[in-house]
């Protein structure tokens, strides 16, 4: 399917006030600024596809993922502090991936071409940084701690200038990894303690509690069988997300949570494919 294609499938309409009352604004692709359209946003409703939200303009600040379904109040929702300022669609992504990262701002310094993950930027390349990007083919998140640990950003095709202006941050990218298409089913095993020890179940689907639907108070360790995930810190899919694919999470840890003081996983979600 053509970009083209990809682009009539998606639809997000965001509104001025909660419930879905106020003003309104259709958007079928990338929104740099809401400002231009809605003075304020404090509900929307994703007809169609998959988006990042953000909440500042030119889709910087915290993220937020966001796919088909009602938002009548996504700030208590989703454990937002603001209200949407950008958007931009998330096309589902099948052929090659290729990125060029480098030392310094505006693409100076030493430089390195990626076709696959990352898990230590200096380890494998020797660099101390990396302030710059230009993502040539497909989708990738970026970490700002090794082995995809930390805060992450979304990034698709497009020039980075400045990574750490863009996610407001302190420090550079470490790690980074690609975001493969998922046409399938899901499945994972999420435990209670850390090395798949205590009580176990296995999802399917999306859990918005997994206090109230299994009575686990943690998500200490998972292993993800098929499919792509997000794994959130409080139910109902709010606070802080870290993206997991199919693997062997033994550790929040090993899950990307690098502050361990006080973290929990209380929600889970699938990411599906924009035709879904």
């Amino acid at each position: 399917m053509s970009s083209s294609g990809m682009n009539m499938m998606s639809k997000i309409i965001f509104y001025e006030e909660r419930n879905f009352q106020g003003r309104s604004y259709e958007c079928m692709s990338d929104c740099a600024d809401m400002s231009s359209y809605l003075s304020r946003c404090h509900s929307c409703r994703v007809e169609r596809g998959c988006f990042m939200v953000y909440d500042r303009t030119n889709f910087m600040g915290n993220q937020y993922f966001m796919r088909r379904g009602e938002y009548a109040d996504y700030m208590s929702m989703m454990g937002m502090s603001d209200c949407i300022r950008s958007c931009r669609m998330i096309p589902m992504h099948r052929g090659s991936f290729r990125m060029r990262i480098y030392e310094r701002e505006n693409f100076q310094g030493q430089m390195h071409e990626l076709m696959e993950d990352c898990d230590n930027i200096m380890d494998r390349y020797g660099m101390s940084n990396c302030m710059s990007c230009n993502v040539m083919e497909g989708q990738w998140l970026m970490y700002e701690q090794p082995h995809f640990r930390g805060r992450m950003m979304y990034m698709r095709p497009g020039e980075y200038r400045s990574l750490m202006s863009m996610m407001g941050m302190s420090d550079c990218i470490r790690s980074c990894r690609m975001i493969p298409m998922h046409r399938g089913s899901f499945r994972m095993r999420i435990y209670e303690r850390e090395n798949f020890q205590g009580q176990m179940h296995e999802l399917m689907e999306d859990c918005d509690n997994i206090m109230d639907r299994y009575g686990m108070s943690n998500c200490m360790s998972c292993n993800v069988m098929e499919g792509q995930w997000l794994m959130y810190e409080q139910p109902h899919f709010r606070g802080r997300m870290m993206y997991m694919r199919p693997g062997e999470y033994r550790s929040l840890m090993s899950m990307g949570m690098s502050n361990m003081s006080g973290m929990r996983v209380m929600s889970m979600r699938r990411i599906m494919d924009s035709c879904y």
